[in-house]
C-alpha cells in the first residue's frame, strides 16, 4: 500500500498539484469535517463513475486506525486504479497539524 505523509500531502495541495483527494467517510462525517477540496461519495460504486483510473488519487478518513480509506484504496486498486495513495493519519493528524479543514463542526 503506498502511503503519503501529512507534509508532503499540504505541499502537494498548496502547490496545486493535479490530484483527487478522497474522503473515504460517510456522508455526514464528510459534511462535520474534511479537508478542504476532498470528495466524498455515496458509495463506492459511485466513485467508479467519477474517477478516472489514470489519475492520482488519495485516500483518507479519520485517523490511522479507521478502516474507511484502506477499504476504498483496495476497492480502487481492485478495480483498475494503479495511482492510489493512503494519507493514513487523517483528519485527526490534519488537524493536529494545525491544517485547514472545512465544515459544520469546526471549532
Amino acid at each position: 500500500m503506498r502511503l503519503i505523509a501529512r507534509d508532503e500531502l499540504k505541499a502537494r495541495l498548496d502547490r496545486g498539484d493535479d490530484f483527487r483527494l478522497v474522503n473515504a467517510l460517510g456522508g455526514w462525517a464528510h459534511r462535520a469535517k474534511h479537508i478542504p477540496g476532498s470528495l466524498n461519495f455515496a458509495t463506492p460504486e459511485e466513485s467508479l463513475k467519477v474517477l478516472k483510473r489514470d489519475e492520482d488519487i488519495v485516500v483518507y478518513c479519520s485517523n490511522p486506525k479507521c478502516i474507511a480509506s484502506i477499504s476504498a484504496y483496495l476497492f480502487l486498486e481492485s478495480h483498475g486504479y494503479a495511482k492510489v495513495t493512503r494519507y493514513a493519519g487523517g483528519i485527526e493528524d490534519w488537524d493536529a497539524a494545525g491544517y485547514p479543514l472545512e465544515g459544520t463542526m469546526i471549532r
